[in-house]
């Protein structure tokens, strides 16, 4: 999945020079690895030795690994939260 516009576009392997078909963004990037973390040394929880400072574009590390993003179904979520409303105030 894309991390700039989410879509899901992958169905194989991500290679270094991999992009999204929709938005032509690089695969193989930070921003996309599921080890990226803000508040990690270099922003990544992997023992990196050397900081990657253009965290949208794609790079050689080896820690890469793809970030597997929570899809929600916007109709399911749209009608939970509206029968924990009524739930909790009746149907008004």
């Amino acid at each position: 999945m894309c991390w700039k516009c989410k879509k899901n576009t992958v169905s194989t392997s991500i290679y270094r020079n991999s992009e999204c078909p929709v938005c032509s963004t690089d695969l193989h990037s930070c921003l996309n690895c599921k080890f990226y973390d803000e508040n990690s040394h270099h922003e990544c929880r992997e023992p990196i030795s050397e900081y990657v400072k253009d965290k949208e574009s794609r790079n050689f590390c080896d820690y890469f690994v793809e970030k597997k993003y929570d899809v929600i179904d916007s109709a399911k979520s749209t009608k939970s939260a509206r029968d924990a409303f009524n739930s909790l105030f009746g149907d008004a």
